[in-house]
């Protein structure tokens, strides 16, 4: 009976050690690759009202750190994880996985201003069900792939 006893408290101390561990996780931030890091970055800030935070020399080319904000101090304030353009060798990615998910208050001003910025739409926005949800599948300039969703 001891043995039982302790091996039900020591499951229980695993199992809380292992949720403490876990709560204390958070995104940092999302990265997408461009062969033109600088004119990637330009596609965002004219899309989406993005400006750049950060910039880290690396291999490759710099990195490049974008956030939103009504100009880029109130970006660099924004406490937001950004979107991160590194280095790739080529924009032929063909990845059908979208790898930034945006909320939009209006999407049909968002698909006009990825149009308008150079980006096409893999998809038209439609309906989620009968949820009042919207999404839209864009495509930035160089191939990766923006999932917009607008709630109601």
């Amino acid at each position: 009976m001891r043995r039982i006893s302790t091996i039900m408290i020591a499951a229980t101390a695993a199992l809380l050690l292992a949720s403490a561990a876990h709560a204390q996780v958070t995104l940092n931030s999302v990265r997408v690759g461009a062969q033109d890091q600088a004119a990637l970055a330009k596609f965002y800030q004219s899309a989406f009202g993005m400006f750049e935070v950060n910039r880290i020399n690396a291999p490759g080319g710099p990195e490049i750190f974008l956030n939103f904000g009504a100009t880029a101090d109130a970006a660099k304030a924004n406490k937001s994880e950004p979107i991160v353009i590194t280095h790739r060798e080529s924009d032929d990615l063909k990845d059908p996985i979208a790898h930034i998910i945006l909320n939009v208050k209006d999407m049909a001003a968002t698909v006009a201003a990825i149009k308008s910025a150079g980006g096409s739409m893999a998809s038209e926005p439609r309906a989620f069900g009968n949820t009042g949800i919207m999404i839209g599948i864009a495509i930035d300039p160089v191939g990766n792939r923006l999932e917009m969703i607008q709630r109601p």
